[in-house]
């Protein structure tokens, strides 16, 4: 790969891929998701406590980053430099099927979308759907191959050109925010009107939200995944951490304002996506159409964005060792080819294995949804090794950051659900015969641990099974 400086990632490119991978098809739906069974107070709190721990969690990555600039594979490599190569290659494994599984939804959503305006792509599993999808899925392929900086740039340009619906939905509610309205449903409402406050339901609320909360910001780790490529180190951090307050005071504004917007027991009520109903309540039918072009805009610019990710890391743990060596060619511009490549032909089989069933996608999104969790927790957890091992130097910000992010991880994976939690281990069955091969070829003696992680997960997945 050409390391000059021309072909590496700016800060600007990096934020783009941080903004870009968090915001895509859920951002237009977010009101009625989080507004629909909670009101103003609980939103609020909920945002809050988010914040805390997502804040946290940034602040790990741009740490991290600066303190081990030696790792080149982020999220990946924090799991492997702090609890073995196993749980280093559990971590990658879990988060590329999750990436690859998520590109299917892209795609599916982004032919739903279309189908607003041509009613052929409807539901976005029709044949016309799954066959401009994949001229899509490999357009953007191709796109890639001709450089991960080039890719970067034009992923860049697609998030300004997504922001700008939300930008002027969230204007539009500023001016026509109704006090009144936002009073009426800010302790929440039932099916007689307005609710009192009551700490108990309050909190039952603010529990509503933050399940929403747990998956918005997926796509946080998108410069800590290149960190590779970027120009300079410290602007990976710096990315993360402006990237994230973006999104956070983005989803704020749109999930709260809504409020004053829709009385809070009619915003469940709103169709999918609920964005494009409020901007119609304020401006009339063509608001519907222009969020509706936007949310195309902007689920074309995840797919992309989520394309750049599952291709690179299983390059950079191939390079590292822990991926088969095949996986870490890359063409003449720098682009990871057989990883992107492979991940790329996992997506066309799942896409035509929806024009007979959708139980086959469903069952395998089941599995790896949770999993994309276990990385945000292993960092944070290398987080607070790290700072204990270095306590003599560390300051109060890296044992609070360490702490925090790990509290809200653990949260993170809880509240996907102990049956999903369960069920994913199943995925990572194939990944120990991989492992095993791997090790053999890199001539590496398989430890203690491997072998009771290896027990540990088949017991799990056949505990989730029998549930």
């Amino acid at each position: 790969m050409n390391d000059t400086g021309d072909k590496k990632l700016s800060r600007t490119s990096l934020i783009g891929l941080v903004i870009g991978s968090m915001i895509g098809g859920g951002a237009f739906n977010i009101q009625s998701d989080m507004g629909g069974h909670a009101g103003g107070l609980a939103i609020i709190i909920g945002w809050l406590i988010t914040a805390i721990g997502m804040i946290s969690l940034a602040l790990v990555f741009q740490n991290l980053t600066n303190e081990r600039s030696d790792l080149d594979g982020g999220i990946y490599s924090y799991a492997q430099a702090g609890f073995g190569d196993f749980i280093g290659f559990a971590s990658a494994w879990g988060y590329w099927f999750s990436a690859f599984l998520g590109n299917v939804a892209y795609a599916t959503l982004l032919m739903s979308s279309i189908g607003n305006f041509f009613p052929i792509f409807k539901g976005g599993n029709t044949f016309p759907s799954i066959i401009v999808a994949s001229i899509l899925l490999w357009s953007v392929h191709f796109l890639i191959l001709k450089g991960v900086e080039t890719a970067a740039l034009i992923n860049s340009i697609v998030t300004i050109t997504k922001l700008i619906p939300i930008l002027l939905v969230i204007i539009c509610m500023i001016v026509a925010f109704n006090f009144n309205t936002f009073k009426i449903g800010f302790f929440g409402m039932d099916g007689y009107g307005s609710l009192s406050f009551h700490f108990a339901n309050t909190m039952s609320q603010v529990k509503s939200t933050m399940l929403v909360t747990v998956w918005v910001f997926i796509g946080i780790e998108g410069a800590v995944v290149f960190s590779g490529r970027a120009k300079n180190k410290k602007d990976v951090g710096t990315a993360t951490v402006i990237g994230l307050i973006s999104v956070l005071l983005i989803y704020f504004l749109l999930t709260v304002l809504a409020q004053g917007i829709v009385i809070q027991n009619h915003i469940s009520k709103l169709e999918a996506p609920s964005m494009a109903q409020i901007l119609a309540y304020i401006v009339g039918d063509w608001g519907a159409t222009f969020v509706n072009i936007g949310l195309i805009i902007s689920v074309l610019g995840a797919w992309l964005g989520w394309t750049l990710l599952a291709g690179e890391l299983p390059f950079i743990v191939a390079k590292d060792g822990l991926f088969p060596k095949w996986f870490a060619k890359e063409n003449k511009n720098g682009a990871p080819m057989n990883a992107l490549f492979i991940t790329n032909v996992l997506v066309q089989i799942f896409l035509i294995s929806m024009l007979f069933t959708k139980s086959a996608y469903h069952f395998a999104f089941s599995l790896a949804a949770s999993a994309i969790l276990y990385p945000y927790m292993f960092s944070a957890f290398y987080q607070v090794k790290y700072t204990i091992e270095h306590k003599l130097t560390a300051t109060p910000k890296q044992w609070i950051i360490g702490i925090l992010a790990s509290i809200y991880a653990i949260w993170l994976v809880y509240a996907s659900g102990i049956d999903y939690l369960l069920l994913t281990m199943l995925l990572y069955i194939p990944g120990i015969i991989v492992y095993v091969v791997v090790q053999k070829n890199n001539q590496k003696r398989l430890t203690q641990f491997d072998y009771i992680f290896f027990s540990l997960i088949v017991i799990l997945a056949l505990i989730g099974l029998l549930r």
